[in-house]
């Protein structure tokens, strides 16, 4: 009754615009199943463009990808001492924040590669800069038993959407600092990276190897450096009829009809993600028209009012997609709901099949 077409040559084509606008390799992030769009097939085609990292919260969502044969290096940050059990031979970079993380991980001969991951503002995970000195000859000394290899050192920016923040230049030269200290410790990084999508273009750090993106991947362009949406969501109605003047739509008759018109049942509701917030405002397209979402979104359904077009059963629907259509978008989405693209996203349930296409331009 309803799918969320996933465009991977918008994938492969925002990859290609970082490539051109920044000089770092590219860590293409596909954690939370690549925002909704289905992790695996995501993930291959922003390798296929030239992605040379993969990042995911979880040591499952690493295992997904290794087990469909993806082969890149791999960083997850969120883990238990289970989950790291489950990693196995697989090859995958773990993030260390505290001496305790640490040890867990030295006592689990499966994982060899880690990187340390500093707090430089963001004040979310990482090691607190007063225990980083700790922590790095910590992970020195394991080096040199050869218990695991420090392949890297991270963190995260805070205001990285802002393209002047004083906070991400003192973020940047507090992991410099931070560097420089594991540098004297013993260390000998491969890869530094702070930056997320925005960050990738708003900060200057090229003594950084990587930066990750995520929400760019996806096509949310925060900057407007000519990303593309990659998802489009589509569906059918499946009931139409008639209402007088006066009559209400769905619970507590929240819209009352001001005249005759034709109203439409929409099969998506809040248990698909459609955030119910958002009644009221929102709006889809169906014969090139905008239809304004009315009344109360349900848990499976809504309703849109169609005015006198002659709308009926089977007509298709669009509620989001890149807006070449007319079509409402994702952040438009987000802007009725008070939220952000990324959630409106992730929040897509599994009730609504995910289908591939190539669909370049």
């Amino acid at each position: 009754m309803a799918e969320a077409v996933v465009d991977l040559s918008a994938v492969r084509d925002n990859v290609r615009t970082f490539r051109r606008l920044v000089p770092q390799g590219i860590v293409a992030v596909v954690k939370a199943d690549a925002f909704g769009h289905g992790a695996v097939p995501v993930a291959r085609a922003a390798v296929e463009a030239g992605a040379t990292w993969l990042g995911v919260a979880r040591a499952e969502e690493a295992l997904q990808l290794r087990a469909a044969g993806l082969t890149a290096p791999i960083l997850t940050w969120l883990y238990d001492a289970a989950e790291l059990m489950l990693l196995g031979d697989v090859d995958v970079d773990v993030s260390v924040s505290t001496v305790a993380e640490l040890q867990r991980v030295v006592s689990n001969p499966s994982v060899r590669r880690v990187q340390l991951k500093l707090d430089t503002g963001l004040h979310r995970s990482g090691s607190p800069p007063d225990r980083w000195v700790e922590l790095t000859r910590a992970a020195a000394h394991c080096e040199a038993l050869g218990a695991v290899t420090v392949r890297g050192i991270w963190s995260h920016l805070s205001h990285g959407v802002s393209p002047d923040a004083a906070q991400s230049t003192q973020q940047l030269q507090l992991l410099r600092a931070g560097v420089a200290l594991a540098r004297r410790a013993g260390l000998r990084p491969s890869v530094v990276h702070l930056a997320n999508s925005a960050g990738a273009i708003t900060l200057d750090a090229p003594d950084c190897e990587l930066v990750r993106i995520g929400a760019g991947l996806y096509g949310i362009d925060e900057l407007g450096i000519g990303l593309r949406p990659a998802m489009r969501l589509m569906t059918k109605l499946t009931q139409v009829r008639r209402i007088r003047a006066g009559e209400g739509v769905s619970y507590g008759h929240d819209f009352v009809a001001e005249r005759d018109t034709t109203v439409a049942l929409v099969p998506l509701g809040y248990a698909d993600g459609i955030p119910r917030i958002v009644s009221g405002q929102a709006s889809v397209l169906c014969r090139g028209v905008r239809m304004p979402v009315i009344g109360r979104i349900a848990m499976d359904q809504f309703v849109v009012d169609a005015g006198d077009l002659p709308v009926e059963p089977g007509e298709p629907v669009t509620l989001f997609g890149d807006g070449s259509r007319g079509e409402p978008t994702c952040a438009d989405w987000a802007e009725w709901a008070g939220t952000i693209p990324h959630e409106v996203y992730c929040g897509i349930g599994t009730r609504v099949p995910r289908r591939y296409e190539e669909a370049a331009r």
